[in-house]
């Protein structure tokens, strides 16, 4: 015999978990099932064990067998199980017979007993137990199909796995616990604001309730970290555990949501069920009067005999009995499987809205679900809709970033930040955190930290916590996407006063920007051309009010007019234009306070005239252009504060004779152009202190670079020089000689003038030896002195001496 349970759980889901997905007609189909099973079974239990038919000879025979029908048995008593009437001839020859005696009776009944059950009992009365058995395994293997079908097993399989671990996953709790201390909270604030509307009476009993409900929750959070309770407090083993959650949901939405093929298989199962049903009801009616108690049976009469014999069926009125049971529970299996269908069609089953948790969740941000996903959320619903209301919290971003959050914290302590604080150029204490899933917050717990970079950080939330960083005066976000809560924007608007921003797109360029009143320098670096407009997408910078540097590298056709807005507190402007050409500058004419301005990489061929306004201007720098004549210089006379004029990576083939207007020029920088001389007139800016005409292919020097005497560098390496002017030993403020990588032969025993001379740069010459008078250069050392080493080696003993204790 082969158990019940056996059978059941052949033909249903293996995996205990999937009940989750079996809603009360399922369950109760499955009961069903079960129940008719138990009838099969029994069935043909009765079958096997015990006499199936009992057959006596009718000591009547006929050439018309009809007329015999058994009525001596059918009509003793009150037997009412015979209910077919038959026709009997009118004039009928019944004559009597007696049977022939032997020695093999028993085996003659047996052998009748055989043949009349095989040819005279109906076969529907012979085979229904075997008919209930196969008709309610398929019924079973066709509600577990779905979980059986490699296409649709697999998702169920990982659904219900990621169902549970959501459900049980101490992060849910903890994420509805702080949605519900934070709706409490904001419940009791809303009380208090409207305090002052309410009578004392009201107010009384208002304050009552929601203190009940929230005064545990509001004296708890005031109580320092470690004495919450270890229930709502994660430690690393589950947060990793939640972050991977987060991982196989969003890997499972994706994979799932795109296709409807569990809804479509469950619809089809559903709909064979309905047909099964209908056909066994149909064919089972029709059938069922079929099993007779008493039955005729024809045998030959050479056998034993007699020809005609009497047979009792001896478990037909318990088949019957069974059948009508039996059809009675598969038309309420069909009632069951109706409802599912009408379930299925008569619903939107493809959307799944969350609407309901997000009310009572707080969580605003759970979007709606959509064809299998959605279908197996509404199954879920039918067994426990709390399913659905946990699993909601790992479909959430900002139950995401508090969990990035809570990792982070766990592997960024304060004294792991504390080890990476190092002073940045600006000599500023800063904070540099690179390439990480969010900004721990830990880095509030640092009051020292004076500069903020984050660099390469993905969904960084820059909280009210900032409020800490009470020394905070500089912020870098190196391509970042950020959000800033109000509280933080309002705290960075009164506090920081310099941002570096990098972007890729002007859409990533924050708005809170823009009101950072006390801002002094702002650095961006980026594409801020509008891809429709072609201009610049900047918008107005008037809420700088203290914006003083404003820095832009990014690839401009035009200086953006926003600039304007602060051109009266603005004092340096640096474009870094990344060799595109700028066609337009009137925005510069604006800038009327500006002291410094720097135009790199804007393929310029000339110097603008827009410039030539600013007379304020002290520092113009035009670094990596295109230009090869600087006729123009003589306009910037007007800018008579100039002091520091920067040429330098360009292809300038000489220098005008009116650079000499230029009288107070102090800085001068021409290097890595295409000069092959220098004219007099240009030491004639009697007030330059550094001068730079390296890498060009100078020949010679004016002798006329002796009316510096305030110069203090002069650099002049990487050209063609093979003879130094004497009268440039007469510059006694030298600090800087730079004169490597010529062709001079000697060097003049007049060095010894330099007197503030700290580092001369010889190497790359063709010297053979140095003037013993360079020892006299009292503030000149071995290590300022860049030579090749022999020549040193050459030099007196006393001389080295001195090099060397200076």
């Amino acid at each position: 015999m082969i158990p019940v349970g056996e059978l059941r759980n052949f033909a249903t889901e293996p995996n205990p978990q999937f009940r989750v997905l079996k809603p009360w007609w399922d369950v109760f189909t499955e009961y069903l099932c079960i129940t008719m099973l138990m009838i099969g079974v029994f069935g043909c239990t009765l079958q096997l064990t015990q006499e199936k038919i009992s057959c006596l000879p009718s000591h009547f025979s006929s050439p018309t067998p009809e007329a015999i029908d058994c009525s001596h048995i059918r009509s003793y008593g009150e037997n009412e199980t015979w209910e077919h009437t038959l026709v009997k001839p009118v004039s009928p020859i019944v004559r009597e017979v007696f049977g022939r005696n032997n020695n093999l009776d028993i085996h003659q009944y047996v052998f009748v007993n055989h043949y009349c059950y095989e040819r005279a009992v109906h076969w529907y009365g012979k085979y229904f137990p075997y008919l209930v058995v196969i008709h309610t395994i398929i019924f079973m293997v066709v509600s577990s199909f779905w979980f059986k079908f490699p296409g649709t097993s697999s998702k169920i399989e990982l659904f219900v796995t990621i169902l549970g671990k959501c459900f049980n996953s101490p992060w849910t709790t903890r994420a509805l616990n702080e949605v519900s201390e934070e709706r409490s909270e904001e419940k009791l604030v809303t009380l208090r604001r409207n305090t002052m509307s309410k009578p004392s009476a009201a107010l009384e009993e208002d304050m009552v309730g929601v203190l009940r409900s929230s005064s545990v929750r509001s004296n708890s959070e005031k109580k320092p970290p470690e004495s919450q309770s270890s229930a709502s407090v994660l430690d690393r083993k589950e947060g990793e555990q939640a972050k991977a959650l987060f991982e196989m949901v969003k890997k499972f939405k994706t994979h799932v949501e795109q296709a409807d093929l569990l809804y479509v298989m469950y619809v089809l199962q559903t709909s064979f069920k309905v047909f099964q049903v209908v056909l066994i009801i149909i064919y089972s009616a029709v059938l069922v009067p079929n099993i007779e108690i008493v039955v005729r049976c024809l045998v030959p009469p050479e056998l034993t005999g007699f020809d005609i014999y009497c047979c009792n069926h001896n478990k037909a009125h318990l088949f019957s009995k069974l059948a009508y049971c039996y059809i009675c529970f598969v038309g309420v299996y069909g009632c069951m499987c109706v409802y599912t269908l009408y379930w299925l069609l008569h619903r939107s089953l493809k959307e799944y809205s969350f609407e309901q948790v997000r009310l009572e969740t707080g969580v605003d941000d759970i979007p709606d679900m959509k064809n299998d996903f959605a279908f197996l959320l509404h199954l879920s619903d039918q067994y426990d809709a709390l399913y659905a209301k946990r699993f909601a919290i790992f479909l959430s971003e900002v139950s995401e970033y508090r969990l990035r959050q809570v990792n982070l914290n766990h592997e960024w302590t304060a004294k792991k930040l504390r080890a990476r604080l190092a002073r940045n150029p600006n000599d500023r204490m800063e904070l540099h955190l690179f390439m990480l899933p969010g900004l721990p917050d830990t880095a509030y717990e640092l009051p020292e930290v004076e500069s903020l970079k984050l660099e390469l950080l993905s969904n960084v939330t820059i909280s009210s916590g900032i409020v800490k960083l009470t020394a905070l005066q500089e912020l870098a976000l190196v391509h970042c996407s950020i959000k800033v809560q109000l509280a933080a924007v309002t705290y960075l608007k009164e506090r920081l006063k310099v941002l570096h921003l990098s972007f890729e797109s002007a859409e990533q360029v924050p708005l809170w920007m823009y009101n950072l009143q006390n801002l002094e320098e702002l650095h961006l670096s980026g594409l801020l051309i509008n891809e429709v407009s072609r201009n610049p997408a900047l918008e107005s910078l008037r809420d700088l009010k203290a914006l003083r540097v404003l820095t832009i590298r990014s690839n401009l056709n035009k200086i953006p007019t926003s600039v304007g807005d602060v051109a009266l507190q603005l004092r340096k402007l640096c474009i870094y234009n990344e060799c595109a050409k700028i066609a337009a500058f009137s925005s510069l004419k604006k800038l009327t306070n500006l002291d410094s301005l720097e135009l790199m990489g804007c393929m310029l061929e000339r110097i603008p005239s827009a410039v030539f306004s600013l007379v304020n201007l002290q520092e113009l720098d035009l670094k990596d252009n295109k230009l090869t004549t600087v006729e123009e210089i003589l306009s910037l006379q007007h800018c008579r504060r100039l002091v520091t004029l920067r040429l330098w990576y360009n292809s300038i083939s000489y220098i005008p004779e009116h650079i000499s207007k230029l009288q107070f020029l102090e800085t001068f920088n021409v290097s890595w152009n295409k000069l092959q001389k220098l004219p007099f007139r240009l030491f004639l800016c009697t007030k330059l202190k550094y001068l730079d005409v390296s890498h060009n292919q100078i020949t010679s020097l004016p002798s006329q670079v002796g009316i510096l005497q305030g110069l203090q560098f002069f650099s002049a390496a990487f050209n063609s020089l093979e003879v130094l002017p004497e009268e440039l030993f007469s510059c006694k403020k030298l600090k800087t000689l730079v004169l490597g990588n010529n062709r001079l032969i000697t060097v003049s025993p007049r060095i010894s003038n330099l007197t503030m001379l700290v580092r001369l740069e010889l190497k790359g010459n063709r010297l053979d030896s140095l003037p013993d008078e360079i020892g006299d250069c009292p503030s000149l050392t071995v290590s300022g002195l860049v030579i090749e080493d022999n020549l040193v080696d050459l030099l007196p003993p006393h001389v080295q001496t001195k090099l060397r204790s200076s």
